[in-house]
């Protein structure tokens, strides 16, 4: 009996033990510990994309768009600490350091202090860092994932703050921050001694063995409708292509810039247009992370313009159409809609329900985390 007693608890005890070794391979008497990929980035800003825009691209697009292709879909609400009706400063500073603030403000708090960004944190993890605009890349959303200022009109200080940020990969316009400026700072130099391929005439290949700045337009590039051709899906490709061929884990923040111009200026055309373009960027964004399964995809706005409605479309004699739809502003400035969230990858379902732009951060990184 003492036989059987013992018997069993041996077993138990190697039982136990087997299952505390679920995640370990044994190789020859030795233990190896399985370790989990850390998890890419990327984040798609659509800036002043809100629901509206979002439905254009399904009434006035030739295919199906790639907004159709996520399941895990969330409104976020965008209100700034001194404005219900925000700008995309402190609409980006939510999304880039989990923490709200006011008007105007980049990677600072509601009293000026720096913040962190999620940027400046992986990148202390070892990740590489892309950034993609098609505005000045010391515009607004791009400036709140690498610089600290009180008002988002500072762009030489910003322009400086990005080369100190030795962010990997970025492309955008914004050349006269960098040459020709007040302080006589001679920032072209600045990025070649710290080891960039700069580019100022085309989206060439980029250099893997140093980090890559494209400025190519001395603001913002061109609109869809001015004939901007694929920069946006291009740039993306390259960025991946340059974090690939490094291998290690990436964050890149693409913005699709101008949806919000198209509202600004009323004009539906220039906002059908870019929608458009995001869409297909999306969609190249997409083959990556189904290619790529160790990747998480966010796709959001810092807020809606032009509070856009479609509605019906009519003739000249006042008739309606009844197989077209008609674009509708109800403002040419910023409202306070909820916007849209999509996720794609691992952490997606984290991204479902309602919730602040502020928690847009705090997702990003649990789900880095629990990887």
């Amino acid at each position: 009996m003492k036989n059987i007693k013992k018997i069993i608890a041996l077993s138990v005890i190697s039982v136990t033990m087997s299952c505390g070794k679920t995640s370990e391979e044994k190789q020859n008497n030795t233990t190896k510990v399985t370790e989990k990929e850390p998890l890419n980035i990327i984040f798609m800003v659509g800036d002043g994309m809100g629901i509206p825009q979002v439905s254009s691209a399904f009434y006035f697009g030739e295919h199906t768009p790639n907004f159709k292709q996520f399941e895990s879909i969330g409104l976020s609400r965008t209100s700034s600490t001194s404005h219900l009706i925000t700008d995309s400063a402190a609409g980006a500073t939510a999304f880039s350091t989990g923490e709200k603030t006011y008007k105007r403000a980049i990677g600072v708090s509601s009293d000026t202090i720096a913040l962190p960004t999620i940027l400046e944190q992986l990148k202390e993890r070892g990740y590489q860092t892309g950034l993609i605009s098609l505005t000045s890349i010391t515009h607004a959303t791009p400036a709140a994932y690498y610089a600290h200022v009180e008002d988002r009109d500072m762009h030489e200080e910003i322009a400086k703050q990005l080369v100190d940020a030795e962010v990997d990969f970025f492309a955008g316009g914004g050349k006269k921050y960098f040459r020709n400026r007040e302080d006589g700072l001679h920032l072209y130099d600045s990025l070649k001694a710290k080891n960039y391929k700069l580019d100022t005439l085309e989206l060439s290949k980029p250099d893997t063995a140093r980090r890559n700045a494209y400025l190519l337009a001395e603001e913002g590039l061109p609109s869809k409708t001015e004939g901007r051709g694929d920069f946006l899906a291009e740039a993306a490709i390259n960025g991946f292509n340059y974090f690939e061929a490094n291998k290690k884990p990436f964050f890149m923040m693409i913005e699709g810039s101008y949806i919000d111009w198209g509202g600004h200026a009323k004009d539906d055309e220039m906002m059908i247009q870019e929608v458009l373009d995001f869409d297909k960027t999306i969609g190249v964004v997409l083959d990556f992370v189904k290619k790529h399964p160790n990747t998480l995809l966010v796709v959001t706005a810092d807020h809606e313009t032009g509070g856009v409605s479609i509605g019906k479309a009519y003739d000249e004699s006042g008739k309606e159409i009844p197989q077209q739809v008609q674009v509708y502003f109800n403002t040419d400035q910023h409202s306070t809609e909820l916007v849209p969230v999509f996720a794609k990858g691992q952490g997606e379902e984290l991204f479902r329900g309602i919730y602040e732009n502020n928690e847009i951060y705090h997702k990003l990184m649990q789900a880095i985390n629990e990887n």
